[in-house]
């Protein structure tokens, strides 16, 4: 794989998405670690802001979760629940949501509620939290998943929150005004979304893999004809996200072995 690890180059990618301006809704894990990513990285301009109420917090430190007092160190406000589901969907703000599920279909709909039927479920998760919200009513949503095919399915076992529904204009039938799944950011590769059918497609495939692989571990038909190599990290995103972001490795995992010798020497 190089120097690097598919968590370290996911939160890469994903804070690439990012903007000067746009206002990041960030959950926990990977969600978190690439909200500060585009802070520190890549869109400096960026407010971050975390649905316990912590609003442009300096993040100093990465949070381990939603609930960690660090997400309320050095902020512009510190607030609550409902004030920052008004934030995530202020008309006016171009509020993105990084969001985790764990199936997703080809539309961007996502399932974190549970495997197999609802009476009898094969595997109970926590359920939608604010994600259904997040999905519902922000400017966008950046998804991040594990590439499988038993992720990526054709139907989701369970409805928790929209996506581009089924394709096309759905969506803005359905009554939202506004949002709908932007990217899908996977230990692979990123996807996207096409403008009219919103079908998902490969965009950009990382150097350790390649489009075949990633449409063998797809359980739809996926469009691999706009796919392009993805950039690899850079020596500086690498140094700032190691030593800055993530120095604890908390939601980054271990060091992968090439950069473990280079830093034992």
């Amino acid at each position: 794989m190089g120097n690097y690890t598919a968590s370290e180059i996911m939160a890469l990618s994903a804070g690439r998405l990012v903007h000067d301006g746009d206002i990041l809704f960030a959950g926990t894990g990977l969600s978190m670690l690439a909200a500060t990513v585009a802070k520190r990285i890549h869109a400096p301009e960026a407010v971050v802001f975390f649905e316990t109420g912590g609003i442009d917090p300096s993040l100093d430190e990465l949070p381990l979760a939603v609930a960690d007092p660090r997400v309320m160190v050095g902020t512009s406000v510190n607030s609550g629940l409902a004030d920052a589901l008004s934030l995530l969907g202020h008309p006016k703000l171009r509020t993105i949501a990084f969001l985790g599920a764990a199936q997703i279909d080809r539309y961007g709909n996502l399932n974190s509620t549970q495997l197999g039927s609802y009476d009898e479920p094969i595997q109970r998760f926590p359920g939608s939290g604010g994600a259904c919200d997040a999905a519902s009513l922000a400017y966008g949503v950046i998804i991040f998943m594990q590439h499988q095919r038993r992720r990526f399915v054709n139907q989701l076992d369970y409805f928790t929150s929209p996506g581009w529904l089924s394709g096309g204009q759905s969506r803005r039938q359905a009554g939202f005004k506004r949002g709908g799944p932007m990217a899908v950011v996977t230990n692979l590769g990123v996807l996207k979304f096409d403008p009219e059918t919103r079908e998902m497609f490969l965009d950009e495939y990382y150097p350790f893999t390649d489009p075949q692989k990633i449409a063998s571990e797809t359980g739809f038909p996926l469009d691999l004809s706009r796919a392009r190599a993805c950039a690899p990290p850079t020596e500086a995103e690498l140094t700032t996200l190691r030593e800055d972001v993530d120095p604890q490795r908390l939601i980054l995992g271990p060091l992968p072995v090439e950069a473990s010798v280079r830093t034992d020497d």
